[in-house]
């Protein structure tokens, strides 16, 4: 197991390889992420008929919380939305544009039509955040730990914010299960010297497709029962 570890710290030890393919495909998978976070918090603030400030206060917390925890856990510094700033005005442009949309089209705003845009981001900053912690010399542990943390806590504070229990502590099925299930996959694959844009995609697959598997099917987890 050891071995496996230090193989992995220099497979991604900062920042050599990390810059060659994390120069295009880590930013874009980061932003794909953030937008879709994004969407998830413009339709639940939609769906309590917040105002106009508070649907994009609701979309950019979705949109960067999990980043940023991540960021601060990892003692990243600047923030990626801080170091990437075209971030922030694609997830402005993204909370205006929703909200015009919605307004015109009397777009139907559910829980399940949020579930959506969710499970995609899910997946994908998942994959990211494992791949981060892994490029920062992190053990297998912590970078599956991140990744989690990064999938689930946007919408962490999405939920909260919005008064509702989180979704991934509500609703019974699998989530950040399905997170850790990704970062576990990604982890395997590096060890055996996939490579890391392949890694990313299969973890945010198999992370999104769990969760949609869970959606589906209503998997549940073992709830506390009041005998």
């Amino acid at each position: 197991m050891r071995s496996t570890i230090q193989a992995l710290r220099l497979k991604y030890r900062p920042m050599n390889s990390f810059e060659t393919w994390g120069s295009t495909l880590l930013p874009s998978i980061e932003l794909l992420a953030t937008l879709a976070f994004a969407l998830s918090g413009i339709m639940e603030a939609a769906r309590k008929r917040m105002d106009v400030v508070g649907v994009c206060v609701v979309g950019f917390l979705a949109a960067f919380g999990g980043g940023t925890l991540r960021d601060i856990l990892l003692d990243q510094r600047p923030f990626f939305w801080v170091e990437n700033e075209i971030v922030m005005w694609a997830v402005l442009a993204l909370c205006i544009l929703s909200i015009t949309f919605m307004r015109q089209r009397h777009f139907e705003l559910t829980e399940k039509t949020i579930q959506w845009p969710d499970t995609l981001g899910l997946g994908l900053f998942t994959a990211s955040g494992v791949a981060q912690s892994l490029a920062l010399g992190m053990s297998p542990t912590v970078a599956i730990l991140m990744g989690t943390i990064t999938g689930i806590f946007g919408g962490v504070l999405r939920d909260i914010v919005c008064n509702e229990i989180p979704v991934s502590f509500k609703d019974h099925r699998p989530y950040a299960l399905c997170s850790v299930a990704g970062g576990v996959l990604y982890i395997v694959l590096a060890a055996v010297d996939a490579e890391p844009w392949f890694c990313m995609t299969v973890c945010a697959l198999i992370t999104v497709v769990f969760r949609v598997l869970a959606i589906w099917n209503d998997w549940t987890l073992p709830a506390w029962r009041n005998d």
